[in-house]
């Protein structure tokens, strides 16, 4: 059997993105109903937000699913706590090192499985206790590391052996397939599940999305340290040239406060933060989540 369907009780090893807004308690129950794992994206939402989010997840699907915490929030501790308090199936977490809590998501009986951009922070996770870790290449949306995840993942593979999750770039069957030749366990899939009939995002950022051709997806806050992919738009310009530019983090920083509310829920998509990854250009309709799941997996053997 496949050893992350195993591990996390699931029919698909496929993993949907923790994408900040994007992956509310709607989306994250449709995916865990279609057989994969829904993630909950706590992004930088407070502790009562995620523990609603959680609740009202349960009343959506009876299948595992998720939360994904980004170590970066203010609020990661508090988040941490209820996730603990909650005992959801799963702990994923980004942009940091959840080391600190891994014992204790353990003791609750969550299961835990980092994102990593390298090798290094894989070893690491490994020796920590994760349960599986997510291989996570530049090709993603939202904050991404320097490697694509052809050349990651079987340097991650190789590295560690515990189940290793590709993620970044995937679009259809085709990916899936490589992800396995690839030596992964399975996927992690952001983008295409925002144009799913599930996903609450505001029409005009999945149609951005729909829209977006091959070279659309562009990084920007590399000087920052922080260097984070969306959509082209006039938002992703002024960062540019605030770069260019020489600014301060801080200013660049400033530029980028409720970008992503702007885009998911006013549906202003010239200056909101449309995360999204390369892969894009390569989302052509807006389907169930049952349906998507079940593309990823046509005529694949795993």
């Amino acid at each position: 059997m496949n050893r992350i369907c195993e591990l996390l009780g699931i029919e698909y090893p496929i993993i949907q993105g923790g994408m900040a807004w994007v992956a509310t308690a709607e989306l994250a129950a449709a995916v865990s109903n279609a057989g994969g794992l829904g993630l909950i994206a706590a992004g930088g939402a407070p502790a009562d937000v995620v523990r609603e989010q959680i609740k009202k997840a349960r009343t959506l699907t009876d299948k595992p699913f998720g939360v994904n915490v980004m170590l970066m929030s203010p609020f990661s501790d508090e988040v941490m706590e209820v996730v603990i308090e909650e005992k959801p199936a799963v702990v994923a977490t980004g942009a940091g090192n959840p080391g600190k809590y891994i014992e204790r998501l353990k003791e609750a009986g969550i299961k835990i499985m980092p994102v990593i951009a390298s090798v290094a922070m894989a070893k690491r996770m490994e020796k920590a206790g994760a349960d599986a870790v997510i291989a996570e290449g530049t090709e993603a949306g939202g904050h991404i590391g320097e490697l694509t995840t052809m050349v990651l993942t079987p340097q991650v593979v190789d590295a560690v052996s515990i189940p290793v999750v590709s993620a970044g770039g995937y679009a259809d069957s085709r990916g899936t397939k490589a992800a396995f030749a690839l030596g992964a366990d399975g996927i992690q899939v952001g983008t295409r599940f925002i144009c799913s009939t599930e996903c609450i995002a505001h029409e005009n950022y999945k149609n951005a999305v729909l829209k977006a051709k091959d070279r659309d997806a562009v990084v920007t806050g590399r000087s920052t340290g922080a260097p984070v992919r969306a959509l082209k738009n006039k938002l992703t310009k002024e960062y540019q040239r605030l770069e260019k530019e020489g600014a301060s983090a801080e200013e660049i920083e400033e530029l980028g406060v409720g970008g992503l509310r702007r885009a998911f829920q006013d549906g202003d998509i010239e200056n909101g933060s449309l995360m999204a990854g390369q892969s894009a250009a390569m989302v052509h309709e807006i389907q169930p989540c049952a349906e998507i799941v079940k593309d990823y997996f046509k005529d694949v053997e795993f």
